[in-house]
């Protein structure tokens, strides 16, 4: 079993390989002056069930073609299997056709991944879980649910006044997921997208006067979403707010909106690196999710249940 990591988020894969006892496996993966990609292995990895982690967040492009470059390189030295490890997985939100003459981009980058030579896929916290249909070899979906329940339990302990919520009805199944964990009630957020990227809070369905709301969502990108869900809370009688979330992309002023908003703590997994605004930011707090990716890999090396992490 080996480890080999792209540029995108190296602190993540070097949490994962010390969880496993592994060395990184050499390779320099580097740029020309004209920025293409150049990926060279430097250790014989013939025969041996290797993991590529690399998560496909801003660049994106730049991060998704390292990935397919280490796929090739790692193909063409006859490793035995190659799963690609996708943390945060680009392009996820284009997964169906929103409109007319519009791409199906989370499908076009599937076919990339198995074109280049990728066995199969580990990722987490999809947008869509019908992605992992768009594959055509084994994809397993982690969910950081179990991370973000023993975070709750540490913060809140059993305190009955706690209240999931669901951003929007398209996360209730995410969110009752959370809210089933700690035994919690459930409300809805009911907004109206105007345009993308901006939303407006029109309902809160649930009574969550005097309640200590979280906000459980998958992605925060603009953070929009997130601290107009805080404020309506807040309006309805919240005592406090805080949000889950798995993936922080948290582009543009995302951080300053959410430094300036009614939320208490944003809670984000370390799927993505976080840049300095992210970690100077007084509300917003990370999570690990490297040992439960490391115990994914395991598991998939052992040949052994990958689901039964989740029971």
């Amino acid at each position: 079993m080996k480890v080999l990591a792209g540029n995108s988020n190296r602190p993540l894969a070097e949490a994962i390989a010390a969880y496993l006892n592994l060395p990184m496996t050499k390779a320099s993966v580097r740029r020309f002056s004209d920025q293409e990609i150049f990926v060279e292995i430097q250790e014989n990895v013939r025969g041996q069930d290797v993991f590529v982690i690399q998560s496909t967040s801003y660049p994106t492009n730049d991060n998704l073609m390292e990935l397919l470059v280490c796929i090739d390189a790692l193909r063409r030295a006859s490793a035995k299997r190659i799963t690609a490890v996708i943390p945060y997985f680009g392009y996820a939100r284009q997964d169906r056709k929103p409109g007319p003459r519009t791409p199906i981009s989370a499908k076009l980058v599937a076919n990339l991944i198995t074109t280049a030579g990728a066995n199969r896929v580990l990722t987490l916290d999809l947008h869509a879980g019908q992605i992992q249909g768009f594959f055509d070899i084994p994809t397993d979906n982690l969910f950081a649910a179990p991370a973000f329940v023993h975070d709750i339990k540490e913060q809140y302990g059993t305190d009955e006044r706690l209240m999931v919520v669901s951003p929007d009805v398209g996360g209730v199944v995410r969110a009752r997921a959370i809210a089933k964990r700690i035994d919690a009630d459930l409300a809805i957020v009911d907004k109206r997208r105007e345009r993308a990227g901006e939303s407006e809070v029109m309902n809160i369905i649930g009574d969550v006067s005097g309640r200590r709301c979280i906000l459980v969502d998958d992605i925060v990108d603009s953070a929009g979403t997130l601290c107009n869900a805080a404020g309506a809370l807040k309006a309805k009688g919240a005592k406090s707010v805080s949000a889950y979330v798995s993936h922080g992309v948290l582009s543009g002023g995302a951080v300053a909106r959410v430094s300036a908003s009614q939320l208490e703590s944003l809670v984000i997994s370390d799927s993505i690196q976080a840049t300095e605004a992210v970690r100077l930011c007084r509300n917003i707090r990370r999570v690990s999710i490297a040992p439960l990716i490391a115990e994914a890999m395991r598991r998939i090396n052992d040949e052994t249940s990958v689901s039964s992490l989740f029971d």
